[in-house]
């Protein structure tokens, strides 16, 4: 069966001239070896509103409009159409989406720079995707850096220098981050953010109030149901939240405790993005007084439940689960 091909130039030119000729359309299309409808449609196209038929324009044309109908849109397939939309929508990041899509749909990719762009396009602006993103930006923006300082005032504090290198490495699991994530400055709950390095398992509660007391309360409760293998350190901030760190150690029977750099957040950076992930559950500005236990265990179990790219797109319950195993 013969594939259809449009007409090239030279096919033009010989239409062009045997039609100034006065040859028939049928005529001319058994010396090309066309069909009598092709050309029927070749000149509809180009004599539209009156106009002339002129082989190189015609060829000008052709060109241009099979490039636009070559072009594929980002998102088809309609299954990645869908599945990116939908996970979106979920709050999964553009490379949660892309590594995933492997594994649910095996044949089918695409990049996170393709989804990016996608929802940055001209045309798909009008949809609001960028608020569905981490930071819901509405232009993309790069990170920039900040001036920092070293003083601790944290009572018999351990700098993080003194952390075991396998912490820093991910070798090993049983090293956990932990923070508070504030709401509305004048409310007195917080909600605490405790994560595991290696899973990114996080564990989330309500604080009722700032002080040492309920941190160390809610961290040696969570902490305590996981095995001996899975508790070795903690590493923390310089908040007043953190004063009884030798309770904790004590208490969870740790290798220690360690403390960032004032203002150095980044050498906490696996909680810091996990309260970033938070904050599309729970925005900036937003009341935590207002929310129940209930509510923060939804959201909890949310995280968790989202595959990560720093796991090969495994869940970080599915990744707990592998750790236990071998405990």
């Amino acid at each position: 069966m013969r594939k259809y091909s449009q007409l090239n130039l030279e096919e033009r030119e010989k239409l062009y001239g045997w039609k100034q000729k006065g040859l028939s359309l049928r005529q001319i299309a058994k010396q090309l070896g066309r069909s009598h409808s092709s050309l029927v449609r070749e000149l509809k196209r180009h004599m539209q509103y009156g106009k002339p038929y002129l082989p190189c324009i015609a060829e000008k044309r052709s060109k241009r409009w099979s490039v636009k109908q070559r072009y594929q849109a980002p998102l088809k397939p309609p299954l990645i159409f869908l599945y990116v939309r939908e996970k979106l929508r979920l709050g999964w990041s553009p490379e949660t989406i892309a590594g995933r899509l492997v594994i649910d749909h095996p044949g089918f990719s695409i990049t996170d720079e393709t989804i990016y762009r996608y929802v940055y396009g001209k045309k798909q602006k009008r949809m609001k995707l960028w608020k569905y993103l981490t930071l819901g930006r509405k232009k993309r923006r790069v990170k920039y850096g900040r001036s920092v300082h070293r003083s601790t005032k944290i009572p018999e504090a351990i700098s993080i220098d003194l952390r075991p290198q396998e912490v820093t490495q991910r070798k090993t699991p049983g090293h956990w981050e932990t923070d508070n994530m504030e709401g509305v400055r004048s409310d007195q709950s917080v909600v605490s953010v405790t994560v595991e390095r290696l899973a990114r398992i996080t564990l989330l509660n309500k604080m009722n109030d700032r002080t040492a007391k309920s941190k160390t309360h809610i961290v040696v409760d969570r902490l305590s149901d996981f095995p001996r293998a899975l508790k070795q350190t903690i590493t923390a901030d310089n908040g007043a939240e953190n004063t009884q760190h030798k309770a904790i150690t004590e208490q969870l029977n740790l290798e220690g405790m360690y403390f960032c750099h004032p203002y150095h957040s980044w050498e906490k950076g696996t909680v810091e993005n996990t309260i970033g992930r938070l904050r599309r559950f729970i925005p900036k500005g937003s009341s935590i007084d207002q929310l129940t236990d209930e509510e923060i265990a939804v959201v909890e179990h949310s995280i968790n439940s989202t595959p990560r790219k720093c796991l090969g797109f495994l869940t970080p319950y599915e990744k707990m689960d592998e750790l236990l195993k071998n405990c």
